[in-house]
């Protein structure tokens, strides 16, 4: 099962920054999930949350401004594959009004890099899957009645780079995994928060985890040492 760290491990640093990034590939994860949205100025950051802090949204700001609300260096798409050219990157977009600049960085990248693009937008990923050639997701926030359901409108048997589900914790279901899984998709799953969770995952043959608690993926410690 792979392993991959929510916005870069961000227990003691910012998330979605160098240092997070960083300390999850330090922490030994197989990759990373981040989140890209567009600045002001049409620059893709990393950022997760619509709103800042500020109540300011993220799209009205430029990206030294969103730096400076943050108060942290906020790295760019572009930048973040260039720096950490070795881990498996799994690139969230969150809106359409960046599709095309990500798209291009994603392109320059996509020989080269292990990318996985997902989102909650599942025509973006439509439109991903016949641009690019990278493996792409969709992200489930809710249970389907049943896989057809959630794959309806989709080509998935002609465009095969439609391979990935990513499910929230909260709505796994054992036989729906199952399914997925016969029919050539790829489970991921995100959200878990304890150990018992993280192993239920695994139990649950999952192919990956999109976790904030990489280190609970670790052996548990033998308390008789």
């Amino acid at each position: 099962m792979l392993i991959l760290a929510h916005r870069g491990y961000h227990a003691a640093v910012a998330e979605n920054t160098f240092e997070a990034f960083e300390a999850a590939i330090m922490a030994g994860v197989n990759g990373i999930e981040t989140d890209v949205r567009m600045s002001r100025d049409n620059v893709p950051v990393l950022v997760h949350d619509r709103v800042m802090a500020t109540g300011q949204a993220v799209r009205d700001l430029t990206h030294s401004e969103i730096e400076s609300v943050l108060g942290c260096e906020v790295p760019t798409l572009d930048e973040a594959l260039a720096h950490f050219p070795d881990i498996l990157w799994n690139v969230e977009i969150k809106t359409p009004d960046c599709l095309s600049t990500v798209f291009g960085v994603l392109e320059k990248y996509q020989s080269r890099h292990r990318i996985i693009v997902s989102s909650f937008r599942h025509d973006l990923i439509a439109t991903c899957a016949t641009s690019l050639e990278l493996e792409c997701g969709l992200l489930v926030a809710h249970r389907p009645q049943a896989l057809d359901s959630l794959l309806a409108g989709f080509d998935c048997d002609g465009n095969a780079r439609i391979n990935h589900l990513v499910w929230d914790y909260n709505v796994l279901d054992e036989a729906l995994l199952a399914q997925a899984a016969a029919n050539g998709f790829r489970n991921f799953v995100y959200g878990p928060i304890t150990r018992t969770e993280h192993e239920e995952c695994r139990q649950l043959g999952v192919d990956g985890v999109i976790t904030d608690y990489p280190l609970l993926m670790q052996p548990a410690p033998d308390m008789r040492e």
